[in-house]
């Protein structure tokens, strides 16, 4: 994962591993009639088509996309629908706008075995939790056939590593504050693809502490007269607000992510929520004033508190500050780090460096079984981060750097400095072939390749393997359940 970039936002393009996919926001294709099921009619009585130009259609689904919608046909095109699982029969409103079609699903008529059984919730099921529907099972036949599929060409994967609490599990949550149209204060998180807000109150993968003190925020608003930013016309104050807690510290910082540095009243809000959430260890305010999606703006201002938490992470403690990469599920990262150092095979000699280091987690982890470790960081600030993380742990034998880690591995090649493990944990789009090529002028005897992104993995290990890599184990890893991503670790021989 990048160091530098919030990725649960990040998304990109993914190929399905059943069948042909088909966006179905796109215009479709002809597909097999033959294999068409009902073609449906319009329900000229239901309250929700009147006026609307949409059709109610019954129909069966046939597979799965890569982002775990369903696949349908209806009249000899291909469409995808949210929550629909295969073999299900169920009625979906289809919509059309010129050449773009939308569905959605109305109920289902026969239900799937593989469908969880899970408690109707108070927000919108399709937002952040694209897989919720599937049971445990078949999300971990989801995901291990999209690894299958994409490893093919390097070796069978490993079985995927799964949670066994597959719930509560983020330690960091960000909600977007706006106004319904019955100018009502509400938060939640964008709708796919838009600006719009989804309300949401409670995320069955979000910590429930978080939730709830955001929601705490929301109800506080009214009372002192905090107006929700407007992007439209730029009015307002609060634009998020971002909740990072500790799973086994138990500190919580809330970051008030806001339009501008005046905070009238800031020290009565401040007194209110600490008396709602005791629990809370420090409060920051974050000023963005800027109009692209990032969260965070870069002055801050701490309220209360020491303005950073800590938490623990394979035996190690880490400081964590607002702006700060740290994995969003820890219990499935100790697995996760676990398998990497186990891929790399250290024996207390090796000199390893670790690419795309961030605050360090990975680096310092290895370093208690590694001779030396390098660590190598774009962003000043993360660099800052494991330099102050190495040095709360007591680690002597690893020193971070701050610049592009290709040039740096391109000079240790060019000085003829010996490098016998690279880990790498680039961001979802991967690496580039700059990177590659520093990797492979450096020959380190072995890589151990971390991804959120098995898409990206895939054409990365394509690239090594035809410059002198052997693939070896491929390990799969459920870090967000409940959601389409899955992680994965390669590890690679120079042959």
């Amino acid at each position: 994962m990048t160091k530098q970039k919030n990725r649960e936002y990040k998304k990109s393009r993914k190929k399905p591993h059943h069948s042909k996919k088909q966006n179905s926001k796109q215009s479709s294709p002809q597909g097999n009639r033959k294999n068409e099921k009902s073609q449906g009619k319009p329900n000229t009585t239901d309250k929700h088509q009147r006026g609307k130009k949409r059709v109610t259609i019954e129909v069966t689904c046939s597979g799965l996309t890569s982002e775990g919608k369903g696949i349908i046909q209806w009249k000899g095109k291909q469409l995808e629908v949210a929550n629909l699982l295969p073999g299900e029969t169920a009625e979906v409103f289809v919509s059309k706008k010129g050449r773009f079609f939308n569905t959605e699903l109305k109920r289902v008529i026969n239900t799937s075995e593989d469908r969880a059984n899970l408690p109707r919730l108070s927000y919108n099921e399709g937002v952040g939790c694209q897989i919720q529907h599937m049971n445990e099972q078949a999300q971990k036949r989801f995901k291990q056939n999209i690894i299958d599929e994409l490893m093919k060409p390097f070796g069978k994967p490993e079985p995927i590593i799964t949670m066994e609490h597959p719930y509560d599990y983020r330690n960091k949550n960000v909600m977007t504050f706006g106004m319904n149209k019955k100018r009502q204060i509400i938060s939640g998180l964008y709708a796919e693809n838009t600006h719009q807000i989804i309300p949401m109150e409670r995320s069955i993968i979000h910590d429930p502490k978080a939730d709830e003190i955001i929601q705490t925020i929301k109800g506080m608003m009214k009372s002192f007269k905090m107006q929700p930013y407007n992007e439209d016309n730029g009015r307002g104050f609060l634009r998020h607000v971002l909740v990072r807690v500790g799973k086994k510290s138990g500190e919580i910082m809330v970051v008030l992510v806001a339009a501008s540095p005046m905070f009238k009243g800031k020290n009565n809000f401040v007194k209110a929520l600490r008396k709602a959430h005791p629990e809370i260890t420090t409060i920051l305010l974050n000023v963005n004033k800027r109009n692209d999606s990032m969260v965070l703006g870069n002055q801050e201002k701490v309220l209360f508190g020491k303005g950073t938490i800590t938490d623990t992470l394979c035996g190690l403690e880490f400081e964590i500050s607002a702006k700060s990469f740290y994995q969003i599920n820890p219990v499935q990262t100790e697995k996760l780090y676990t398998k990497a150092i186990e891929m790399a095979e250290l024996t207390g000699e090796e000199t390893v460096v670790d690419a795309y280091c961030g605050i360090g987690t990975i680096g310092l982890v290895a370093s208690q079984q590694a001779g030396k470790v390098i660590g190598v960081e774009l962003n000043k600030d993360a660099v800052r981060d494991a330099i102050r993380n190495s040095k709360r742990n007591g680690v002597k034998n690893a020193r971070f750097y701050q610049g592009d880690a290709g040039e740096f591995m391109v000079q240790m090649a060019e000085h003829g400095e010996d490098v016998d493990v690279v880990f790498m944990d680039p961001p979802r789009s991967g690496s580039d072939e700059a990177f590659l090529s520093s990797l492979v002028k450096l020959k380190p005897k072995r890589v151990v390749y971390v991804s959120c992104n098995p898409e990206t993995q895939a054409r990365d290990l394509k690239y090594l393997v035809k410059y002198g890599y052997k693939v070896g184990e491929i390990q799969p890893v459920d870090m967000f359940p409940q959601t389409v991503h899955v992680e994965s670790v390669a590890k690679l021989e120079l042959k």
